[in-house]
Protein backbone atom coordinates (compact mmCIF):
# COMPACT_ATOMS: atom_id res chain seq x y z
CA UNK A 1 0.00 0.00 0.00
CA UNK A 2 1.17 3.36 -0.48
CA UNK A 3 1.06 6.35 1.54
CA UNK A 4 1.49 10.14 0.29
CA UNK A 5 3.27 12.11 2.69
CA UNK A 6 3.00 16.13 2.51
CA UNK A 7 5.92 18.09 2.72
CA UNK A 8 6.71 19.86 5.66
CA UNK A 9 5.29 23.54 6.75
CA UNK A 10 7.54 26.16 6.33
CA UNK A 11 6.53 27.84 10.27
CA UNK A 12 9.13 31.31 9.10
CA UNK A 13 5.78 32.26 7.01
CA UNK A 14 3.70 32.21 9.55
CA UNK A 15 3.83 35.35 11.92
CA UNK A 16 2.53 34.21 15.15
CA UNK A 17 5.13 31.97 15.79
CA UNK A 18 8.96 31.96 15.96
CA UNK A 19 11.95 29.78 16.39
CA UNK A 20 15.10 30.89 18.59
CA UNK A 21 18.37 28.86 18.49
CA UNK A 22 18.67 27.63 21.72
CA UNK A 23 15.43 28.16 23.11
CA UNK A 24 13.33 24.97 23.24
CA UNK A 25 15.60 23.07 21.03
CA UNK A 26 14.94 25.61 17.99
CA UNK A 27 11.42 24.35 17.87
CA UNK A 28 9.13 26.79 16.50
CA UNK A 29 7.30 28.40 19.16
CA UNK A 30 4.80 30.54 19.80
CA UNK A 31 5.45 34.27 20.04
CA UNK A 32 6.52 35.32 22.75
CA UNK A 33 6.35 31.81 24.55
CA UNK A 34 7.99 28.45 25.21
CA UNK A 35 5.06 27.00 24.09
CA UNK A 36 5.64 24.91 20.95
CA UNK A 37 3.29 24.94 18.20
CA UNK A 38 3.23 21.36 17.80
CA UNK A 39 1.55 21.38 21.39
CA UNK A 40 -1.51 22.50 20.01
CA UNK A 41 -1.80 20.15 17.15
CA UNK A 42 -1.27 16.89 19.64
CA UNK A 43 -3.05 18.21 22.14
CA UNK A 44 -6.06 18.82 19.87
CA UNK A 45 -5.92 15.15 18.11
CA UNK A 46 -6.23 14.38 21.81
CA UNK A 47 -9.22 15.90 21.66
CA UNK A 48 -8.87 18.97 23.93
CA UNK A 49 -10.68 22.15 22.86
CA UNK A 50 -8.61 25.23 22.28
CA UNK A 51 -10.19 27.00 25.36
CA UNK A 52 -8.46 23.83 27.47
CA UNK A 53 -5.39 24.54 25.43
CA UNK A 54 -5.50 27.91 26.45
CA UNK A 55 -6.58 27.79 30.19
CA UNK A 56 -3.21 24.63 30.94
CA UNK A 57 -0.71 27.17 28.15
CA UNK A 58 0.28 30.84 27.76
CA UNK A 59 -1.21 31.00 24.45
CA UNK A 60 -4.25 33.31 22.73
CA UNK A 61 -7.04 32.26 20.77
CA UNK A 62 -5.24 34.61 18.19
CA UNK A 63 -2.23 33.04 18.37
CA UNK A 64 -3.57 29.41 17.44
CA UNK A 65 -6.29 30.45 15.18
CA UNK A 66 -3.36 32.24 13.16
CA UNK A 67 -1.04 29.02 13.34
CA UNK A 68 -4.15 26.26 12.51
CA UNK A 69 -5.56 28.57 9.30
CA UNK A 70 -1.48 29.16 8.57
CA UNK A 71 -1.46 25.01 8.12
CA UNK A 72 -4.56 24.47 6.36
CA UNK A 73 -3.84 26.89 3.71
CA UNK A 74 -0.50 25.66 3.67
CA UNK A 75 -1.43 21.98 3.32
CA UNK A 76 -4.02 23.01 0.95
CA UNK A 77 -1.68 24.69 -1.16
CA UNK A 78 1.24 22.23 -1.00
CA UNK A 79 1.30 19.04 -3.31
CA UNK A 80 2.25 16.06 -1.84
CA UNK A 81 5.53 15.35 -2.76
CA UNK A 82 6.77 11.93 -1.13
CA UNK A 83 5.15 8.15 -1.86
CA UNK A 84 6.00 6.01 0.97
CA UNK A 85 5.15 2.14 0.99
CA UNK A 86 3.26 0.72 3.95
CA UNK A 87 3.76 -2.47 4.60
Amino acid sequence: MEAIVAAPLDWSQCTAVESIPGKVGGAWLFKGTRTPVSLVFENLEAGLTVDEIMEQYPVTREQINAALEFAARSAAAAPPTLKALIP
